[in-house]
């Protein structure tokens, strides 16, 4: 009679037993993918420009299409990302406070989708580049904009675009890549004074 009640007080245990061992199915977090990412290359923009700068060779430049194209204005192509880098000029004639104002205005047109723009100040006297990089914290269109001007004659404005809905956490190591490239195409951009 004993052993009838210890063996369901046993089995009780063992099956307890098995069921604290087994592993819980616990759901995993969504990931992103992983995105390779080319070494640092650059060289410098040909053409009948107005201005010089380089650009990635991972990048290629194609001329604004379309009827509403400015001279001048270019878009620098990264097909494998789905990103662009769209460049627009301008001269410089009494307006340059106008310009600066549209620049300030399209970038802070993503306040509604952003969580912070952050503003550096660009200067360098010895190039005469002067402006401001715009960088656009959260789920933005565009996460990196930016305006650079000699403040007399040249007037180039430019800003970061993925062709993909926006969503800072997977873009996040991209556009960290291509705001390197963007620093660097202001570090290197110079004027040209023949038009």
């Amino acid at each position: 009679m004993k052993t009838r009640t210890i063996l369901p007080a046993l089995l009780i245990i063992v099956a307890g037993s098995v069921m604290a061992c087994r592993e819980s199915s616990i759901p995993k977090p969504a990931g992103y993918f992983r995105i390779d990412l080319p070494k640092k290359e650059y060289h410098l923009l040909t053409g009948d420009y107005p201005y010089s700068f380089e650009y990635p060779v991972y990048g290629t430049i194609n001329n604004r299409p379309g009827n509403n194209a400015e001279p001048y204005w270019i878009n620098i192509e990264f097909p494998d990302y789905k990103a662009r880098i769209y460049i627009s000029y301008k001269d410089v004639r009494n307006n340059l406070t106008q310009l600066t104002e549209d620049s300030h205005n399209l970038a802070y047109k993503h306040t509604i989708k952003a969580d912070a723009i952050e503003e550096k100040l660009w200067s360098n006297d010895s190039s005469k580049v002067y402006g401001i990089l715009y960088d656009v914290k959260g789920n933005a269109a565009s996460a990196v904009q930016f305006y650079m001007t000699d403040s007399t004659r040249h007037y180039l404005r430019g800003s970061l675009y993925f062709m993909s809905q926006p969503n800072e956490d997977s873009l996040k190591p991209v556009i960290e890549f291509f705001r390197k490239d963007i620093v660097h195409l202001i570090e290197t951009l110079s004027w040209k004074n023949e038009k």
